[in-house]
């Protein structure tokens, strides 16, 4: 793993020996990469996750052979930021590609009606 001049990244991977390892998380924070998990036995992160690298794997990475990395990379990047993200609409975001339901969800915030919330009730005692 090379370092990357942003920050911002999260790896977010289950509690398999490989993922909480030393050697693996110091790689991630040079990188600047922040390490997340789910709670053990909660499979509701990580089944997002297993299910995008199953749709990568499917739709770009099996039918394909990469002469070198470097290839493998830029075929990587055009299916994630070229088609994935921007294009690929999805059932589960009412039929929008993540990037059109990432607009949407800041539009929707930008546009609401501010919360407020009472402050609460001091209990006395005597």
């Amino acid at each position: 793993m090379r370092k990357v001049a942003g920050h911002g990244l999260i790896h977010h991977s289950d509690h398999g020996c490989q993922y909480t390892s030393i050697k693996f998380t110091t790689r991630l924070l040079k990188a600047g990469i922040e390490p997340s998990m789910g709670t053990v036995g909660d499979s509701y992160g990580n089944a997002l996750a297993e299910n995008f690298w199953n749709v990568l794997n499917t739709e770009c990475v099996r039918r394909a052979t990469f002469a070198t990395r470097t290839g493998a990379d830029l075929a990587l990047f055009a299916y994630i930021d070229g088609w994935y993200n921007t294009r690929r609409i999805q059932k589960r975001l009412a039929w929008l590609s993540p990037d059109e339901y990432e607009a949407k969800y800041y539009a929707d915030q930008a546009t609401a009606e501010p919360v407020t919330v009472d402050p609460p009730t001091p209990i006395l005692t005597m």
